[in-house]
């Protein structure tokens, strides 16, 4: 047998395996109705997993076996090699959510360590209470931090009727920016929809073709900074460009079927939250973004705009706390917080309102430990793309970074390959 022959043989055997894990997602999905966040490819194969549904047990001896079979795969070329990593990260997790839909428990680390490939650092309390002693005196006066925080940042609340506006010129400005450094289909797009009564604060439903649905929860008030953070996280160059990315360069660009489907509890979300996140600052430098909020943002808002500035270097701040909500969530989901403490801390270590420490709380019951994919993955996102720069002159290094972005979110390459 020639080589040629042997390379396209091995290519066959990993597109079986590559059908086969596209229809173990499926299959998980009729018992887990969060696990396929989207799902684009034949629609006789969605028709067949609500037809033949599977038992878990079945369906785990089934990845056992596409795990087996992947195992026996070599390929020499990079990226096959890569995506023979991927597919058996991606295995490995679908292992872990079955055992768990069968009633395993996991430690909040080994959790996100099956699932994302990926363990969070935790800090102690007296770390954010450091964060929380400068932020204490950024914003003086009486009462706790917490109250005082969010009273300060009710001012900065977009009005209803203001906020279709508001979040379609931030959506441009990422998209501007975007394609600037990422050429897109032409005829990529999105719909913009405002919903209620979710645990989430935004979230992108991709449906292929190179669309999109973008929902933004306005259960809580929606402050002017996330305009800029959802539109950049959730459409441009967040989500819908990492889908698009996807579908254009590997499903229809390589053939392979495993990317026409998306396990929301897998190593592929840390990349994609991780990446969505780094991309709102890859997009807007600090200065930039204040520049734009203050003079585009604001104005639509009706806000006033002198108070930008210090509104920027609260959040900054508040920024750091960020892995509060991660250990939050690991002390609560390994029982070693009650509801009510675990409220209390995200009040008063996270300086959350106590209504958005309530919806923070129904995320973790819903989500467990996929709150590390939008902080970790993006510090990870952040390092390996920075890793990529060599160029010292300021607009040369901004088009390596955004060259790196593009590679890392339309390649394959599990989490733990980041470090």
């Amino acid at each position: 047998m020639s080589i040629a022959q042997n390379d396209n043989s091995s290519g066959l055997r990993l597109a079986g395996v590559a059908e086969r894990y596209v229809k173990l997602v499926l299959a998980i999905g009729q018992h887990d109705a969060a696990y396929v966040d989207a799902f684009y490819g034949p629609a006789q194969w969605q028709d067949e997993a609500v037809a033949n549904r599977q038992d878990l047990a079945s369906i785990r001896r089934d990845i056992d076996a596409a795990r087996a079979l992947l195992a026996t795969q070599h390929p020499e070329q990079d990226e096959e090699v890569q995506r023979v990593a991927c597919l058996d990260k991606q295995l490995r997790s679908m292992q872990a959510r079955v055992d768990m839909l069968a009633g395993a428990v996991f430690s909040f680390d080994a959790e996100t360590e099956l699932l994302y490939d990926a363990v969070s650092p935790h800090h102690p309390r007296a770390h954010y209470e450091q964060l929380v002693g400068r932020i204490d005196q950024l914003l003086p006066g009486p009462g706790s931090v917490s109250e005082r925080v969010n009273a300060f940042r009710d001012q900065f609340a977009i009005p209803a009727d203001k906020l279709r506006a508001v979040m379609e010129a931030a959506i441009q400005a990422g998209r501007e920016r975007t394609l600037r450094y990422i050429p897109l289909p032409a005829e990529e797009n999105f719909i913009l929809e405002f919903v209620s009564d979710k645990p989430w604060s935004g979230y992108n439903w991709y449906k292929g073709n190179f669309q999109s649905l973008i929902q933004i929860n306005i259960d809580l008030p929606i402050y002017i900074d996330r305009a800029v953070d959802l539109g950049c996280h959730e459409a441009y160059p967040g989500h819908h460009v990492y889908n698009v990315l996807l579908e254009q360069d590997l499903l229809r660009g390589k053939q392979w079927q495993e990317y026409c489907v998306y396990p929301l509890f897998s190593p592929q979300s840390l990349i994609a939250e991780g990446t969505a996140n780094y991309g709102i600052e890859l997009s807007f430098t600090d200065e930039e973004r204040l520049a734009f909020e203050q003079e585009v943002l604001f104005p639509l808002a009706g806000l006033d705009t002198s108070l930008a500035p210090r509104y920027a270097q609260l959040n900054r701040l508040l920024a750091q706390l960020s892995y509060a909500d991660n250990d939050a969530a690991m002390l609560y989901l390994n029982g070693d917080m009650t509801r009510e403490e675990t409220i209390a801390w995200l009040i008063d270590v996270r300086l959350y309102p106590a209504e958005k420490a309530a919806q923070r709380l129904q995320f973790y019951e819903a989500m467990r430990g996929y709150v590390i994919n939008y902080n970790l993955g993006q510090d990870m996102a952040k390092a390996y793309i920075e890793r990529q720069v060599t160029e010292q002159e300021p607009a040369r290094a901004q088009a390596q970074r955004w060259a790196a972005f593009r590679q890392l979110m339309a390649s394959p390459r599990p989490p733990s390959a980041l470090r």
